[in-house]
């Protein structure tokens, strides 16, 4: 479904990425967990040409996105949306409205479509009773489940999400691990930035860790739990959580 080949990014005279490497296959979970500064949200967004990559190949259904128009990649990212981590609801717009205006502005939906789109992605995400409060009336769990029913709106072919869980508590965030999990099983490819463990654990099939630049490990939950101690990119990962939390 995704496929970065070689992909170099520098953000000022910063080397971020140096050549990452990584497959996401379709209709699955894959995570990309790394170290606080490791990149992970830059490699996301190159996925969808939300940064442009300095080298490499970016592969998306088929598809080099490498030198594309922004038209295109507007085309591209109706398919393939990006749920930002902070949300980003408008204050004084309903719940559908927020879910509604981004379909008819962003992507040229008639009115009464995006209203349709909008309805049905609400209630897939449980919020169906709440679509017509503004986000300040709301926690955070639930704004993020907006967030997430905007993209799903669009009926896409996978969704890249940064950072989904960060900034819930508990509950909150394992309502959003149930979507995540609920729209892969549906057949909705899921890539997802995080440093969530549970997350990791509850919902993952594929793990990579991006370390110093490239993907330094790639497979299984289980294969990746494994290894804690033994692969150095892996442990050097746990050692910053548990500091972190220590």
């Amino acid at each position: 479904m995704i496929r970065l080949a070689g992909v170099h990014k520098s953000l000022g005279n910063r080397q971020v990425l140096e050549g990452v490497d990584l497959e996401v296959p379709a209709r699955g979970v894959t995570f990309v967990i790394g170290r606080s500064g490791a990149g992970k949200s830059v490699l996301s967004r190159c996925c969808v040409g939300l940064m442009r990559v300095d080298s490499g190949e970016v592969w998306v259904d088929g598809a080099r996105i490498h030198g594309w128009p922004e038209r295109k990649l507007t085309e591209l990212r109706r398919e393939v949306p990006y749920v930002v981590q902070g949300s980003a609801l408008l204050d004084w717009l309903t719940l559908a409205q927020n879910v509604e205006v981004p379909l008819v502005r962003g992507f040229g939906f008639q009115l009464a479509e995006a209203e349709e789109r909008a309805r049905d992605a609400l209630v897939r995400v449980d919020l169906g009773e709440l679509s017509e409060k503004c986000p300040p009336e709301v926690g955070p769990g639930v704004r993020k489940q907006v967030a997430i029913a905007r993209a799903l709106a669009l009926r896409p072919k996978a969704v890249l999400y940064d950072e989904p869980t960060t900034g819930l508590d508990a509950e909150a965030a394992r309502r959003v691990d149930r979507l995540i999990r609920e729209a892969a099983d549906a057949g909705t490819t899921a890539l997802v930035v995080s440093h969530d463990l549970t997350s990791l654990k509850d919902v993952a099939e594929r793990v990579a860790v991006l370390d110093e630049g490239v993907i330094a490990f790639h497979g299984t939950v289980p294969e990746f739990l494994e290894r804690r101690e033994e692969h150095p990119a892996i442990r050097r990962f746990f050692h910053q959580e548990e500091a972190a939390e220590g």
